[in-house]
């Protein structure tokens, strides 16, 4: 990757590098609300700027990609995948990568490894059982395709090949068709509804040639999600999380909330504590042989920021007759 090419994750969610994961995810959260599809409809340019904060968050709200991001730098992709050369990955430190015009120029010259295309190879191989090749990125399509055979086996390797396929969350719940190219050739592919992160998009036929039978291998499409700004998974079930006033919480009532259909009415029960999960059945997730999944919806109870005159007169006479204590049960505790 040359240099212009380069992504300042930090600078796009607007962080410093020292930034707390809550600061990178109230930032993400932030800037998703301002740009998400849903807000901007036809505009490609909002819808471009989303794509690139939630490419940044992806990779600083995981710690582990974070850490080889901050390492690495531009290349802190190709370092993730340093070990398939030669078993475990390096740790290269604070090492510069300025006097070399790709990663790899840098992993021949440390391993003395030369010509890891695979040309010039009968078996397509390179001494690791590492084989790749590039074609041109399109519809959030990763460009480099990867395929694997045990090193040292003396077995053939395999010929079909991984990819990662970028998707929203909408495109995965309603399915969606991408046009991608690969190498000279471009292909029409359905997802269907239902994708989840690292479901695996089958395109028969599309992958490397294999030089003993001149068949063709496969490649398999790996779903990404991207983050949504209030969507999220855990497990199977769809997570929503729901802000409810102080009132709501104690006397119950009827409240609007999302779901990937759009809104819905729900019953709160009276005295639903803050962080409380509500099951709506059948809102959630489409299962890929038909149905729906649960969506869960976490309240949060929320206390106003600003109060008129009465409202604070209410909320002191409340105060003032309040019959409980809950915290009545801590005065006892200590160490």
């Amino acid at each position: 990757m040359a240099a212009t090419d380069f992504k300042d994750y930090y600078s796009t969610l607007g962080v410093s590098k020292s930034a707390s994961a809550d600061d990178i995810k109230r930032a993400f959260r932030k800037l998703a609300r301002k740009y998400h599809p849903d807000v901007n409809p036809g505009d490609s340019s909002a819808e471009a700027k989303f794509k690139e904060i939630s490419e940044a968050y992806e990779v600083l709200s995981d710690a582990e990609k974070r850490k080889k991001y901050d390492q690495f730098g531009r290349y802190w992709q190709q370092a993730g995948a340093a070990g398939g050369y030669g078993g475990s990955a390096a740790d290269f430190g604070g090492f510069d990568f300025s006097n070399y015009g790709s990663f790899d120029e840098f992993i021949n010259e440390l391993l003395g490894r030369f010509n890891t295309s695979g040309f010039g190879n009968p078996t397509g191989r390179s001494p690791g059982g590492y084989t790749s090749y590039r074609t041109s990125p399109r519809s959030g399509f990763s460009n480099d395709f990867r395929n694997y055979a045990p090193s040292g086996t003396g077995a053939q390797p395999s010929f079909d090949q991984e990819a990662k396929i970028s998707l929203t969350l909408s495109e995965a719940f309603r399915g969606t068709q991408k046009r991608l190219k690969i190498g000279e050739e471009e292909v029409e592919v359905r997802i269907p509804a239902g994708a989840k992160q690292g479901s695996k998009v089958r395109l028969r036929g599309k992958g490397q040639v294999s030089p003993y039978t001149q068949q063709r291998g496969d490649i398999y499409l790996i779903v990404n999600l991207l983050p949504h700004h209030i969507f999220q998974f855990e497990g199977d079930n769809l997570v929503c999380e729901v802000p409810i006033a102080p009132d709501e919480a104690v006397l119950g009532g009827k409240i609007q909330v999302p779901t990937p259909d759009g809104s819905v009415t729900m019953n709160l029960p009276a005295g639903v504590k803050s962080g409380q999960s509500l099951r709506l059945r059948g809102k959630g997730w489409p299962h890929p042989k038909g149905g729906r999944g649960d969506q869960l919806v976490r309240v949060v109870i929320t206390p106003p920021q600003s109060l008129s005159k009465q409202e604070r007169e209410l909320y002191e006479k409340i105060q003032r007759e309040r019959t409980t204590d809950p915290r009545s049960h801590l005065s006892q505790v200590m160490l």
